[in-house]
């Protein structure tokens, strides 16, 4: 069983047990989130899709926060002496889904 739900703004193929990196989420550490918006769901061979959205849920918990690896930005104008360099981490939500009702 799997379903394609929205997290964060973006979407993932979810199945029950699996551990994932959604961006950041507003919820402590051992916390139980719930998301609403499944887009499909495949029981089994039996799909459902929604228009937009199912009335199902997925139940997931929080493992923790984390950051991500560091990503450089660097922009440079040739024969200008224009240089710019820029870092940047991004944060993440490490959950874990329970179930998908």
């Amino acid at each position: 069983m799997f379903a394609i739900v929205t997290i964060a703004g973006q979407q993932f193929k979810v199945e029950e047990g699996q551990e994932l990196f959604v961006h950041q989420l507003e919820a402590a550490e051992g916390d139980s989130v719930a998301f609403d918006q499944v887009h499909l769901l495949d029981d089994q061979g039996n799909i459902s899709v929604g228009t937009p959205v199912l009335d199902a849920k997925v139940n997931a918990t929080v493992l923790g926060h984390q950051k991500g690896d560091k990503v450089i930005v660097f922009k440079k104008k040739r024969r200008k002496g224009y240089r710019k360099k820029n870092g940047h981490r991004q944060s993440f939500t490490k959950i874990k889904i329970d179930s998908i009702a």
